[in-house]
């Protein structure tokens, strides 16, 4: 069968064939030998072209099919969601919420385009290269309008305030998106907000900044930043999926049960070790880099402290926000 790297594999897998049974054509047993298999001996007078022809016919029903590894999601749509770029994802809209406060992550870009803005375009930054205090404090300031205030009972360890940017992992992860996405920039010691950004500020606010900023985030931000992990677990490849499901039953359990059965090959990137398998490594790693960073520092969601029974951890699930739903609309209804 005469497949392009890039298309979409015969086998339902949902991947691109490159990253799939290209790489398998070894192994008797892929769909696609078992199809052809099954043509020859009905129809052992096919031609080249015809086998093929009619092999890409099956394969693009297959991959047009729900799939039960996918929570009823097709093959098709689910390389969509794995490979389109972010302005091409499908069967999801994207939308830019009205009231952008409830979002720690957008309130600290506000703070530091504003601080720029009254200082012709730029302010200074610290020896080490960071905000400077005043900044710090005024964002530190901002804990108690946001949801996860509730959680915050303890501020000294809080990830939304801090006594300098060092220690406040909320408003360094602004700062680095903000980078990324090509707002701010550091030169000669000062930070500045480009000419272009200062324009789209001054005729739409913070809005403008939404989508790029979001884009950030999950594109080309590396989530593997603010933790001790070796391993290199390419979570970012899968965040719709996980939004998608996360947003229908809120079980952080279930979601990583539903992750792992979806996509097995996450596990290869980790090794047991003595304390951990490596399930429980892409457990921590969901919850740390997919929800209690990605979704609560944008203010989609707020998840209790995790708890023990026993010596052992407790069910949670999420509390979704508004701004969640006013941001994701689906359009799959499994």
């Amino acid at each position: 069968m005469k497949l392009g790297r890039n298309e979409l594999c015969h086998c339902g897998s949902g991947k691109k064939y490159k990253r799939c049974c290209m790489n398998s054509v070894s192994k008797p047993h892929t769909p696609v030998f078992d199809d052809a298999e099954s043509m020859l001996a009905m129809n052992p007078h096919l031609t080249i072209d015809e086998l093929d022809a009619a092999l890409k016919h099956k394969a693009e029903h297959r991959n047009n099919q729900p799939h039960p590894d996918f929570c009823g999601v097709t093959p098709a749509q689910m390389s969509n969601w794995l490979h389109a770029p972010f302005d091409e994802l499908q069967w999801v809209t994207i939308n830019t919420p009205e009231n952008l406060c409830p979002s720690p992550v957008m309130r600290y870009l506000t703070l530091i385009i504003e601080e720029a803005m009254i200082n012709e375009g730029a302010f200074k930054a610290t020896s080490k290269g960071n905000l400077p205090a005043k900044l710090v404090k005024q964002a530190s300031e901002l804990l108690p309008e946001f949801a996860v205030k509730q959680y915050e009972s303890d501020i000294s360890i809080s990830q939304f305030s801090g006594s300098n940017e060092d220690k406040f992992n909320a408003l360094h992860y602004t700062r680095i998106l903000a980078e990324i996405a090509g707002i701010i920039y550091r030169r000669s010691g000062r930070y500045h907000v480009k000419k272009s950004a200062q324009k789209q500020y001054q005729a739409h606010g913070v809005h403008a900044f939404f989508k790029p900023m979001l884009e950030a985030a999950v594109s080309k931000y590396n989530w593997g930043y603010f933790d001790s992990f070796e391993q290199n677990v390419d979570l970012p490849t899968v965040w719709l999926f996980m939004l998608w499901r996360i947003q229908k039953h809120k079980s952080v359990e279930i979601l990583i049960e539903e992750v792992m059965v979806a996509f097995p090959d996450l596990l290869q990137a980790f090794s047991s070790d003595d304390y951990f398998s490596p399930e429980r490594h892409l457990s921590m790693s969901i919850e740390s880099r997919f929800i209690d960073r990605f979704l609560q520092f944008w203010g989609f969601v707020i998840i209790d402290p995790k708890c023990y029974l026993n010596g052992e951890p407790i069910d949670r699930t999420v509390e979704l926000q508004p701004l969640l739903k006013q941001t994701f609309q689906f359009a799959i209804n499994n």
